[in-house]
């Protein structure tokens, strides 16, 4: 038994010793410089789609045909332009009616507001002889008795 403890412990002895060796070895080493990146390859650019043709506007038409439907088009807006000219100017007529009455209104308003001061200075008047009246004819003797 003492002999296998004795070679155990040389056995540790060694293996510790060839590890501190190993471990002295590595980090006693240089690092060595980094390593160069290869360069990645360049993607190939995004093309843009070419674009789909323009249809023609009137297809299988002739020349006389387009320029007919646009003619027609043509007077078609130029009708449409006339009367929206003509509804512009009913409402612009409108609007100066509206502006005629409510400038008449406003004067309306305004004299009523002075006829309602006239009655209201009128029925403080009555008021002031009815109270003069009350308290000269009817109070003032009665106190006086």
């Amino acid at each position: 038994m003492k002999i296998s403890f004795v070679i155990n412990l040389i056995v540790v002895l060694l293996l510790v010793s060839s590890l501190q060796f190993t471990l002295a070895f590595e980090t006693q080493q240089e690092p060595g410089p980094p390593r160069i990146p290869q360069p990645s390859p360049e993607p190939e650019p995004i093309r843009t789609p070419d674009p789909d043709p323009v249809p023609e506007p009137f297809p299988k038409d002739t020349e006389s045909d387009k320029i007919q439907r646009l003619t027609d088009e043509n007077d078609k807006l130029k009708e449409q332009n006339t009367n929206l000219k003509g509804q512009i100017s009913t409402i612009k007529n409108e609007k100066l009616r509206l502006q005629t009455e409510i400038s008449e209104l406003n004067e309306i308003i305004e004299s009523l507001k002075e006829i309602t001061m006239e009655q209201v200075r009128v029925i403080m008047d009555l008021v002031n002889k009815f109270k003069d009246i009350l308290f000269e004819k009817i109070f003032f003797p009665i106190i006086n008795l």
